[in-house]
């Protein structure tokens, strides 16, 4: 490695799987053909080692059995190495970990949020956990990146506002060339729904089968929502559409690697979530001229714009979101204009790429 040259270590507690690739992977991989394109050698902490997709071309060190962290902290103790930038991805803001890795590296340390927090907020003892952590650690972290505004604000009513001087937005972005974009005239009677999700409580998907079975029968003949994701909850939706009787309407077909392909076919991505950062499905939907139904929780108010590009109905409000569906599926209310050029122009991944690689100048 040459004198001059930088040596970044990211450490992101992201488990690569090569039948779960999302937008954080298509971001990693662009970033790390960027940084190398630049001459800045990366090295890579993930919990385990991938070869799929780009990550063959990585330097990756897995944690081989303990955190992520602590899988860090052996390697700095263990290796001559002094890194430029230090970059964490669904890492605890905070912790000693911070303390720890500033006593051996001079390395400008960047923390990103991306973790959403509760719709009702943290209970009293957590909060003030999380004032304590920010009083005695934020200061082993140089800058704060919040991953929408929402984001960025929960960091500041987590830890302290104190910490706005540095603390910043970079907004998700996503990979479009790919994403194929409806081009045919929207349907507005009898449109066909998608849902993309990892398939836990948080995500509100009960919310929307309860919803469902609000609706009046005729109008439940024709409806059809294909379920895409999996996770621990699954058990218990497939249960709740089968006590429901709803099998004809919800279709569960687990994860696909070919989503951007088939967003296309769809007429409505509804995401009922009760607790979101900032949605890379909702990125991706759009993209496809998709619009979206969903919540007004994290970042989505941030993109969701009523009646421009989506519906926006209130979390957990079952009898709401029956009402939104009735009127969307009868054609009283619809989308017309393409949305996918707000995308191209606000969220787009190689912006996402360039404001992260102006961190490191």
């Amino acid at each position: 490695m040459g004198i001059n040259q930088k040596h970044i270590a990211i450490i992101c507690n992201y488990e690569l799987l090569k039948d779960r690739v999302g937008g954080m992977d298509y971001f990693f991989w662009a970033f790390n053909k960027a940084c190398t394109d630049k001459g800045i050698k990366v090295d890579w902490f993930f919990p385990n080692i991938g070869t799929h997709g780009d990550y063959h071309t990585f330097e990756i060190f897995p944690s081989n059995g303990v955190t992520l962290e602590q899988g860090f902290i052996r390697h700095i103790k263990k290796q001559p190495v002094q890194y430029s930038y230090i970059v964490t991805h669904f890492v605890e803001l905070c912790t000693s970990f911070f303390a720890t890795v500033k006593k051996h590296q001079q390395a400008r340390i960047i923390a990103v949020d991306h973790n959403p927090r509760p719709l009702l907020g943290y209970p009293f003892k957590k909060r003030l956990k999380k004032r304590i952590k920010g009083i005695l650690y934020s200061k082993y972290i140089d800058l704060f990146i919040g991953v929408s505004n929402y984001t960025s604000q929960a960091i500041l009513n987590d830890f302290g506002n104190f910490l706005k001087p540095k603390t910043q937005t970079i907004y998700n972005g996503v990979l479009i060339d790919d994403i194929i974009p409806k081009t045919a005239a929207r349907r507005r009677v009898n449109p066909k729904f998608l849902v993309v999700s990892h398939l836990r409580e948080s995500k509100g998907i009960q919310d929307l089968i309860k919803a469902v079975h609000l609706l009046p029968d005729n109008l439940k003949v024709h409806l059809k929502v294909d379920v895409y994701g999996d996770g621990p909850y699954e058990k218990e939706l497939l249960k709740l559409v089968e006590n429901y009787k709803l099998e004809i309407n919800f279709n569960f077909k687990g994860s696909q690697s070919n989503l951007k392909a088939l967003c296309q076919h769809y007429d409505y991505l509804i995401q009922p979530t009760h607790m979101e950062c900032f949605s890379l499905s909702i990125l991706e939907s759009l993209a496809a001229n998709i619009p979206v139904i969903t919540t007004p929780v994290g970042g989505n108010l941030e993109v969701i714009k009523e009646g421009k590009n989506g519906f926006v109905f209130k979390t957990k409000n079952i009898k709401e979101l029956a009402v939104l569906l009735e009127d969307v599926i009868n054609g009283n209310k619809y989308i017309e204009g393409p949305t996918r050029n707000l995308i191209k122009t606000q969220f787009s991944l190689d912006d996402m790429v360039d404001n992260y690689l102006r961190l490191l100048d």
